[in-house]
């Protein structure tokens, strides 16, 4: 994310209060309420699929949440990609089972992590949600601890709650009907954790966030990589409002988007008071069809040509306001088109850009005629089939209204820039109701050890397997720490372990090799092979490389794969005599200087076969004899 054209503020100075939600996936053999492996899936792998519509339900006090009946007005239907590895809970064909005691037994160590108190009885609660990320229409979910705190460079963070969650399906794609989601992911335990308001910086949250992340990846059992932790960050400033920016992929994005939307709600604070002091309003929708008639517009001609309609709003007192710039390249007339775009159109045109995109001065002036705006006003206006382009200008009137009258609360997503986008109104208390399904389970924390810190880990292997500090914190905060600890169990030495966890597989991952696929076997069974002398250590990357594009076989097999079976003392010796003789004359120039650039040479002869060591004594020696 690019923050080059954002300015800094002093965030005392405006109130900046922001928090933190972290969700991080478990890496558990199976999932929170049913026997199906948390392994991820291919969608082409799909043997089945469900396609369902969902509705918003009351809760148990006969309350609609705002954000549910916001997502109900968007007509979608949803398709589920189903495997032989998913299971009825998942197509909601069957009710969960009990409380998955492997995650019970994770989430219960963030929580001493955390210093939280644990609740002596959790009962799920379902959590409403009809953006179709959920065969059932809920998340299912489980307050596990609160009142805890963590520690940071920028003060101490309070930690309001943990819940124990099942994860959302995955997104796949967007079709012209909805949605298409894959069941893999659905179900997967999930950790939420919240902190309390008490960040008041960027760099604070980033702070926060990546102590978080540390505490949670001590214990060894969360998932690692792209989408398996998300963090939320929630802002608000003083005389703004609260809002949650949702999807945040990386540490260095929560300070972009912290910052960003500080600098948003600034700039429409400002907007507000202009608006105020020029007593803005906004007007009644009004069909203006008829003064794009003969328009050359490709958008509107598009529109019209299909059956559709030119719907307008006048906002009194907006003009050159709608078209100010509230976060890079997005404007206030942006927010309108967010809005406008939850309801199926294409977007907002508005007589701060106008004329442009084909609209010509005299259908802008028409236009301000038809709605009765004068100078000091603009006019939004969508083109659409005739039903969403009235829901749509509607859509962009309310939120114009609201401008004049603040900030609203909303959820928002995080874009890869640093700016946010619309997404729906905040979640309220109705969207909560219990789970009849599942027996409540009483949590005992003292059946879980708090893991080992990885800042402590990395001391610790530093110190007692003479890693130099920097390969010590890799292993450490790597994911493959508890890997290496089997391997230096078995014997391996721990310099050459780390480095080849870490280091070899960060090279072969450069020039393209696939590492996901390398399994904890394939480690050790080669390092098994390079204890044994049958592969040199000079061979590691190109089998490690072998078994990561065929990861089907076996570690010998990779060896002979790569043509890099060991080699005897007389066929180094062979090779090595070649070498010296090709450089007699060197050798009688330089003596045991030439050494350092023969090496090379007769390592590169043997093609990572022999063992660097043994080469060097047999080089040495050859060397010796004709110097």
């Amino acid at each position: 994310m690019s923050t080059d054209a954002t300015p800094e503020y002093d965030y005392e100075e405006l109130g900046l209060v922001a928090g933190l939600e972290i969700h991080q996936q478990l890496d558990t053999e199976t999932k929170l309420f049913c026997d199906s492996p948390t392994v991820e899936r291919d969608p082409d792998e799909a043997d089945r699929s469900i396609t369902r519509k969902l509705h918003p339900t009351k809760s148990e006090l006969g309350e609609l949440d705002d954000a549910a009946m916001e997502e109900s007005r968007v007509d979608r239907e949803f398709t589920y990609l189903a495997y032989d590895t998913t299971c009825l809970v998942e197509e909601d064909d069957e009710p969960p089972r009990r409380v998955d005691g492997e995650a019970l037994s994770v989430a219960l160590q963030i929580a001493d992590l955390l210093d939280l108190s644990v609740v002596d009885q959790a009962h799920v609660m379902r959590k409403l949600v009809i953006d179709g990320s959920n065969t059932s229409g809920f998340q299912r979910s489980i307050l596990l601890g609160q009142d805890g705190a963590i520690e940071t460079d920028a003060g101490q963070v309070s930690v309001v709650d943990l819940m124990l969650e099942e994860e959302s399906a995955k997104r796949v794609e967007e079709t012209d009907d909805g949605v298409v989601y894959s069941l893999d992911r659905l179900g997967v335990p999930l950790v939420e954790i919240g902190t309390g308001p008490d960040i008041r910086s960027p760099e604070g949250a980033r702070l926060a966030a990546e102590r978080i992340g540390m505490l949670l990846r001590s214990t060894g059992a969360v998932k690692r990589g792209l989408g398996t932790i998300r963090q939320d960050v929630n802002v608000s400033i003083a005389d703004g409002a609260r809002v949650e920016v949702k999807g945040v992929q990386d540490l260095q994005g929560i300070e972009d988007i912290v910052r960003g939307e500080v600098g948003r709600q600034a700039e429409l604070l400002e907007i507000r008071d202009e608006l105020v002091e020029r007593e803005a309003s906004v007007g009644d929708r009004h069909d203006v069809t008829d003064v794009f008639a003969d328009t050359e517009s490709g958008v509107i001609r598009g529109a019209l040509d299909s059956g559709g309609k030119v719907t307008a709003v006048p906002l009194h007192g907006f003009d050159g306001l709608v078209g100010r710039e509230i976060q890079s390249d997005r404007r206030l007339g942006t927010e309108l088109s967010d809005h406008a775009k939850r309801h199926g159109a294409g977007g907002v045109f508005h007589t701060d850009e106008l004329p442009a995109y084909g609209v010509t001065e005299a259908e802008v002036a028409a236009l301000r005629d038809a709605v009765g705006a004068g100078d000091e006003d603009a006019v939004a206006i969508v083109a659409a089939d005739p039903e969403t382009a009235d829901l749509a200008i509607d859509a962009a009137a309310e939120r114009a209204e609201t401008a004049v009258e603040g900030i609203p609360e909303e959820t928002r997503g995080a874009n890869d820039d640093g700016t946010t986008r619309y997404l729906r109104p905040l979640p309220g208390a109705a969207r909560m109701y219990p789970e009849t399904d599942v027996p409540p389970v009483e949590p005992d924390p003292s059946d879980v050890e708090a893991p080992e810190l990885l800042d402590e880990k990395a001391e610790r292997y530093a110190a007692e397997f003479g890693l130099d500090a920097g390969l010590a914190e890799q292993v450490a905060f790597g994911q493959r720490f508890p890997l290496f600890e089997t391997a230096v169990d078995c014997g391996v030495d721990p310099t050459f372990a780390a480095s080849t966890l870490e280091s070899t597989t960060t090279e072969i991952r450069r020039d393209g090799a696939p590492v996901e696929a390398l399994t904890d076997d394939h480690f050790l069974a080669l390092f098994d092979l390079v204890e044994a002398g049958d592969l040199a250590k000079e061979g590691v990357p190109e089998v490690l490389t072998t078994l990561a594009e065929d990861p089907d076989l076996s570690a010998a097999e990779a060896v002979e794969e790569a043509g890099l079976s060991g080699v005897s003392e007389a066929e180094v010796r062979e090779a090595v005599v070649e070498v010296v003789e090709r450089n007699a004359e060197q050798i009688e120039a330089e003596g045991m200087g030439a050494f350092s650039g023969l090496m090379g040479e007769a390592m590169g002869a043997l093609r990572g076969k022999a063992d660097g060591e043994v080469v060097s004594d047999v080089l040495r020696e050859e060397i010796g004899k004709r110097s």
